[in-house]
């Protein structure tokens, strides 16, 4: 065997192995340096999600998830606004003074409907007793488990706490805070944006 044979063998052996080691280094290192990364799962926790209540009714609720809450929207009829002066007393924090930063982040729903147009509600659907989630209590008049003037509302299965068509809870409840009102913005009249506030 020549000389030249042997270096030739030698140079592709040493190009082989190091061919070899460098796809093992990037095998090893794409998983690990993948977690440094959000999941895809993480990355749609926290991130906004857009509502379409172009379909939403007067009257009507509906929910979307967002940060793995669930979220209401509800379309309020003149009726169920005009019950909030008549819970205005009846409730803990009626301005929603309590806890803003945690509670109701936007200054322009710290107000007597909580939102940023009065027919629109958007709120957590988490109650801030124990979180169990409360129950629609949306028809005004007496029913079981809650006062014969009820003005319409939720009310939390677990512990009892209601609260009325603002999300505002009534005193000596177990439940210590309203409903918090996400960060939300309206894109357009029909679609809204939870998550983020924009100017």
């Amino acid at each position: 065997m020549s000389e030249q044979q042997v270096d030739h063998s030698k140079r592709t052996w040493l190009i082989a192995s190091s061919c070899a080691g460098a796809v093992g280094g990037i095998a090893t290192a794409v998983p690990f340096v993948s977690t440094f990364q959000p999941s895809e799962r993480a990355r749609a926790a926290g991130a906004a999600v857009e509502a379409d209540i172009s379909a939403l009714k007067p009257g009507e609720k509906m929910t979307v998830e967002w940060r793995g809450k669930p979220v209401w929207i509800l379309r309020r009829t003149p009726e169920q606004l005009e019950s909030l002066k008549k819970t205005d007393a009846l409730v803990a924090d009626p301005k929603s003074e309590r806890k803003p930063a945690e509670v109701t982040p936007m200054e322009t729903t710290r107000n007597e409907w909580r939102s940023i147009k009065p027919e629109i509600l958007v709120v957590v659907g988490i109650c801030s007793h124990l979180g169990c989630s409360p129950s629609d209590r949306l028809v005004a008049g007496p029913q079981p488990s809650l006062p014969d003037d009820w003005q319409g509302g939720f009310l939390c299965p677990c512990h009892g706490s209601t609260f009325d068509m603002a999300g505002r809870v009534f005193k000596n409840k177990p439940a210590p805070d309203n409903l918090e009102v996400p960060p939300y913005t309206f894109l357009t009249d029909s679609k809204l944006l939870i998550g983020e506030a924009k100017a």
